[in-house]
């Protein structure tokens, strides 16, 4: 037990949506020391996400505090709710904005219900749950019932999704349910175990800490290919960390499997594999034929990488990288050049497909290397959003070979995922900027869009923003290296 810790804690709204998204995380947020905790753009990119939602819901500036809310502000910030939840405990919440609405209270002819940011298409229970918490805590401070609060989220073109979320009995119901199991959790000496589905882990910044943990653990989460429904169905079956799925018979874990479908089952031989391989820490050639027979008689290559903000649907960087052979079969390594294309707004992709098609036509025989399907499949839809014909963009299409797919049609790597950057780690390429990451970089393009607007003709967000796009595509050179020296 931990009292004298947790009596100085009071269970907060931000506790809550840590322990709604991991309870092993909230007992982190409560009791580790933050020298284990890494910054995570996540965070950033919420918040940036509020704010342009917040600003589209109301037409003028909120006002703080609990004068504004007597004195009938349209919008309410920066106020702290206190109060007692189930079995005593004591709750607190910054709910990040409280609406006017036309209902009477004892301040006058309105009152106020909470409002939420939706990131993403789905509404959550994390939404749900906060929503819920502000209204309990509103209701002791109004002295009326919050009936409803609203989830909004500013869309591509600016529009402005808003709905009225009920604040039903059963969500309240539900609300002191995980109020009191979150209580239960953060009173425990040890924190909870890891998260089943470790695929969310990407957005935390207690990452480095639980991938240590499930490392120590020999955890099956490590092993790529496992997701979080496979991973609870080997355990059923008896199998619980990585030696022991490297140690079973093919054919006993194919039976095992064949209760839960045809997709588990015929995936045994390659689960076993991979845990085999990750356990000797030496990789296991699947193929003898090569896999990229295209790179032996071409005279050079391409490497494409994207830069987007999946939001607004805009892919606003094409970085290539232009790498040519010489005549004795040798790359020029010492003469690799990149250019970046930039694609500003969707209004501009008319000049960022004229730069593009240039681009690729000033050596129409090389090939294009990419990571993954997300290249080929945007710089198609591009192209037949600028009015190109089916042949033309066959023939693009044609010149696209994803290094993913070949390399995990030929290779089992020693990792525990074949993203570019597991990979281009595990062959010891660093990025130039610590840290750097996808989310980073669209942070950094928030923040480049906020300059241009303001007439910073070159923001320094987009120095920092090419320099990462010229990094992946040098990451993706060095994984089709390798594939090119182990033929």
């Amino acid at each position: 037990m931990t009292p004298t810790i947790l009596e100085k804690k009071t269970i907060t709204d931000r506790l809550l949506i840590s322990w709604i998204r991991c309870r092993r995380k909230a007992w982190l947020d409560l009791y580790e020391e933050n020298k284990h905790k890494d910054w995570s753009a996540h965070r950033a990119l919420q918040l940036d996400h509020q704010y342009k939602s917040f600003s589209a819901l109301l037409s003028e500036a909120p006002n703080r505090g609990i004068e504004a809310l007597k004195r009938g502000s349209n919008g309410v910030v920066g106020l702290r709710l206190k109060g007692i939840g189930p079995q005593g405990l004591k709750i607190e919440a910054h709910p990040p904005l409280l609406k006017k609405i036309n209902l009477g209270s004892p301040w006058g002819d309105f009152s106020y219900i909470p409002v939420v940011a939706q990131q993403g298409r789905r509404l959550t229970r994390e939404h749900r749950l906060s929503l819920a918490l502000w209204s309990y805590l509103l209701e002791q401070v109004q002295q009326i019932e919050v009936k409803y609060g609203l989830a909004v989220s500013i869309r591509n073109a600016g529009s402005l999704d808003i709905q009225e979320i009920a604040i039903t009995k059963k969500l309240t119901n539900e609300l002191f349910d995980s109020l009191k199991r979150l209580y239960k959790d953060i009173r425990k000496d040890v924190s909870p175990g890891l998260i089943a589905d470790r695929k969310k882990c990407t957005l935390c910044s207690w990452k480095k800490l639980c991938d240590e943990k499930a490392n120590e653990e020999e955890d099956l989460s490590e092993i790529s290919g496992i997701g979080a429904k496979r991973k609870i169905i080997l355990q059923e079956i008896g199998i619980k960390n990585l030696s022991q799925l490297a140690l079973i018979d093919k054919d006993d874990l194919t039976n095992k499997l064949s209760p839960y479908g045809e997709s588990h089952k015929k995936i045994a031989g390659q689960l076993i594999r991979q845990a085999k391989v990750q356990k000797k820490l030496s990789p296991e050639r699947l193929s003898s034929s090569m896999a990229l027979p295209e790179l032996n008689s071409a005279e050079g290559v391409f490497i494409y990488d994207i830069e987007s903000d999946p939001d607004a649907h805009h892919d606003f960087l094409h970085g290539f990288v232009s790498l040519a052979k010489r005549k004795d079969g040798t790359w020029l390594l010492d003469d690799v050049k990149y250019q970046p294309i930039l694609n500003l707004s969707n209004h501009t992709e008319e000049i960022a497909w004229g730069n593009i098609k240039r681009k690729l036509k000033s050596h129409p025989n090389w090939p294009v290397l990419h990571y993954g399907e997300t290249e080929s499949l945007s710089i198609c839809r591009m192209a037949k959003r600028q009015g190109e014909e089916d042949k033309e963009i066959n023939i693009i299409r044609n010149k696209f070979i994803d290094i993913h797919s070949r390399l995990k049609g030929s290779w089992v790597l020693p990792v525990n995922s074949y993203s570019l950057k597991e990979v281009a780690k595990w062959l010891k390429f660093e990025w130039s900027q610590k840290g750097s990451s996808g989310a980073k970089a669209l942070l950094w393009w928030r923040q480049c869009q906020k300059a241009i607007s303001q007439n910073n003709i070159k923001p320094k967000q987009l120095e920092l923003i090419m320099r990462y796009n010229q990094d992946d595509c040098i990451a993706t050179w060095k994984i089709a290296e390798w594939i090119i020296d182990k033929k």
